[in-house]
């Protein structure tokens, strides 16, 4: 089968057009691929499938193999594949995930293929139970807790997928250490993506970010959503303005109104290539 190799500012998946047919277990397709010294290499695969509620469906698997609900930076990507294969015209593409059908709005680079896109996110869910996680309450917001025999102050949201926030200087954090500390605390039944965040100013954020599944990653779309959220929660940024996030791959431009959640960053073909399934 034909791969693309894509990514978004270094969030990196294999991609494949499933819109005529179906790859039977995927998530060993996605443990086999994802080594990135004996095989293709990425963050997981992603498949372009058919909807009959969407322009098309997305399916995303982690390097573990474990299927995501969503995934921030692989949506930007299934948009810029169905628009350059010709499955959808025009500016505008809905995608079905298993968080809800989401809509993205593609810009176009010179050459007519799509280059970035922003994608509506939706409205987070902050529910301490709707994480899912065993903290109580309408929301979590700076309330600390004990994780790997250190205390915390976290933030929770889910913006499809689960996420931990926490302000801390990323740059003087042990991920390698830490991360799988807050995967795998007692604290989140299906396991937490967990981002360590630097607050620059109102406008500008710095994060680092630990997924469940794939380790440390370049960026995280869903992560990126996350921090703009808790930052506004904690009071460091305001609602309706743009927020920065500069992350290890890039920078993706966020902004949390009443209503949703928008994402807005880039789309790119890393190489293509075949390989047998």
């Amino acid at each position: 089968m034909k791969f693309y190799k894509m990514h978004g500012i270094g969030n990196d998946y294999i991609y494949f057009d499933c819109m005529k047919g179906e790859i039977e277990n995927p998530e060993k397709l996605a443990i086999r691929l994802s080594d990135r010294h004996f095989s293709v290499g990425g963050d997981g695969i992603i498949l372009l499938c058919r909807s009959d509620r969407a322009d098309c469906r997305m399916r995303m698997f982690n390097a573990d193999g474990s299927e995501g609900k969503m995934c921030g930076n692989g949506i930007r990507c299934i948009g810029k594949l169905a628009h350059d294969l010709g499955y959808v015209k025009g500016d505008t593409c809905t995608v079905e995930t298993l968080s809800g059908i989401k809509t993205l709005k593609l810009f176009l680079g010179d050459d007519g293929l799509v280059s970035s896109a922003r994608v509506d996110m939706g409205a987070p869910a902050l529910e301490g139970k709707s994480i899912p996680s065993a903290l109580e309450g309408e929301s979590v917001v700076n309330r600390p807790v004990e994780i790997g025999g250190k205390t915390y102050n976290i933030t929770l949201v889910s913006m499809g997928n689960p996420h931990c926030v926490v302000y801390v200087d990323p740059d003087g954090v042990d991920l390698e250490k830490n991360g799988p500390l807050f995967e795998n605390s007692p604290l989140f039944p299906e396991r937490i993506n967990t981002e360590f965040v630097r607050v620059n100013d109102e406008k500008d954020l710095t994060m680092r970010v630990w997924e469940r599944g794939s380790g440390e990653t370049m960026a995280c779309g869903t992560g990126a959503c996350a921090v703009a959220v808790a930052s506004v929660l904690n009071g460091y940024c305001k609602k309706n303005e743009e927020i920065t996030l500069h992350l290890l791959g890039g920078d993706l431009k966020i902004t949390y109104t009443d209503d949703t959640v928008y994402m807005e960053g880039g789309a790119a073909l890393a190489f293509t290539g075949d390989v047998d399934v």
